[in-house]
């Protein structure tokens, strides 16, 4: 039977959510982060899952209105701020992952506060993707081995990347069906399951249905079972 280690989720659907109620985008994004939280908790307590990655913020992302983006990054520091005991309590381990540069300093010392202080921890492993796309991770990686004296093979590429780890299992919400520049190069055999519900509406009970699909499926890797 599969298990689904590693788990990713493009988390799309948050505007749209609150817009269908005559609310404000932001009001998708806030109830979104309730989501992100209820879906963390229970892949921590689940044996099988090692590794959860939330697409947070893209690269293209900066494209939104600056008023959103704005509320993004508040938005940001609340919940690392408000949830780092949570991490705590469920022994999970933060991993960001992307270019946070662009952020500001105190998002940056925040981000990198969280991950210090949950080092220790040895349960699940909670990437958020933050200013992150999968061509500015591999363009970045490239760059960090291109003066290599050897030969660039795949074991040093996948090593300078931002996540290392593959990907058993994405998620997206909200009804698309595209990758969006997302672990480009860690999905290559992850299989990939879509569902209409969106992101603020999506619980802990549908997650559990896809993962119950995706352990009957047969993984062939390129070869014959």
């Amino acid at each position: 039977m599969n298990r689904a280690r590693h788990i990713a989720i493009i988390m799309d659907g948050n505007g749209r959510w609150a817009e269908l109620r005559g609310e404000k985008r932001v009001k998708g994004h806030e109830e979104g982060a309730k989501t992100v939280r209820a879906v963390t908790e229970f892949c921590s307590h689940d044996e099988d899952i090692e590794r959860l990655t939330l697409y947070a913020f893209s690269t293209e992302n900066w494209k939104r209105p600056r008023l959103e983006v704005e509320f993004l990054m508040k938005l940001l520091q609340k919940y690392l701020d408000s949830e780092l005991e949570n991490y705590l309590q469920n022994n999970i381990r933060f991993e960001p992952i992307g270019d946070i540069r662009a952020f500001s300093k105190s998002l940056q010392q925040t981000i990198q506060n969280v991950k210090e202080r949950t080092a220790h921890c040895d349960g699940l492993v909670q990437s958020l993707a933050l200013n992150y796309g999968a061509h500015d991770e591999i363009l970045r990686a490239v760059n960090r081995i291109k003066n290599s004296k050897d030969d660039i093979t795949e074991a040093m590429l996948s090593n300078a990347l931002d996540c290392k780890h593959n990907v058993d299992l994405i998620v997206r919400t909200g009804g698309d069906k595209r990758l969006s520049n997302f672990l480009l190069w860690q999905s290559a055999y992850a299989e990939l399951f879509f569902t209409d519900t969106l992101w603020p509406d999506f619980t802990t009970d549908e997650l559990k249905r896809i993962i119950k699909d995706f352990t009957k499926i047969e993984r062939r890797f390129g070869g014959v079972k």
